[in-house]
């Protein structure tokens, strides 16, 4: 099952903060995570809010996009035994455009993450990691805002991918899990499928801005 914590923090406060640019995380060797195996892939919105200020998206765009960056991302390592992830999604906030150099939002995203074990049957901590994803900013965004550098779609991709990366740290900060040989080489090569900015159609609803409730813990595909 999916575990959350039952708030997130004020999280308009984290609008000011600044990342690191990070066009596309995948183009370097992808880093050795022992026995890994991607088995299930699970993405859910059911809870998400909206961070204000936004533009719009759906739950369905969301879950889409992060589905397809998670399986980018960890899709092509072929160890002998299965783990499954399973994300929340928690917030979002997706930056209109604003003033440059005066009122310059930047965009988030906050997920509550699980990883299992299939063949234990287990999931491998007690408590959902909650990460905050930020967009980033590059030299263009720095100075006229993502607002106004970049569309909808592409604030969504940064963050999706910046997402899985942030998801992969998380779990070689673990290495206990995979079984990973500290002697072995940290680096593994791999074909990673080219991105694609997904096309993403905007909705005619904005999304809900409320403050975040506890919600059933939607279950997890029976594990063998």
């Amino acid at each position: 099952m999916f575990d959350r914590p039952t708030r997130f923090a004020p999280l308009a406060l984290a609008l000011i903060m600044i990342g690191c640019a990070a066009p596309d995380p995948l183009t370097d060797e992808l880093p050795n995570m022992g026995d890994f195996r991607l088995g299930h892939n699970i993405v859910v919105a059911d809870s998400m809010q909206q961070i204000p200020p936004s533009r719009d998206a759906t739950s369905e765009e969301w879950v889409a996009i992060l589905t397809s960056e998670i399986d980018r991302r960890f899709g092509a390592y072929e160890g002998d035994r299965l783990y499954h992830i399973g994300i929340a999604i928690d917030g979002y906030a997706l930056a209109p455009p604003g003033v440059p150099l005066v009122l310059n939002p930047r965009s988030i995203l906050v997920l509550s993450v699980n990883v299992w074990d299939d063949a234990a049957g287990v999931k491998l901590h007690d408590d959902p990691e909650q990460i905050l994803v930020m967009e980033g900013a590059s030299s263009e965004t720095a100075v006229i805002g993502s607002g106004l550098a970049r569309t909808r779609e592409e604030q969504m991709q940064v963050l999706a991918r910046n997402a899985a990366r942030q998801v992969q740290r998380w779990m070689l900060d673990n290495p206990e899990w995979f079984s990973i040989d500290p002697d072995a080489a940290p680096f593994q090569a791999a074909t990673i499928e080219p991105a694609v900015v997904a096309e993403v159609v905007e909705s005619p609803t904005a999304g809900p801005v409320a403050e975040p409730v506890t919600a059933p813990a939607p279950l997890l595909p029976s594990i063998p």
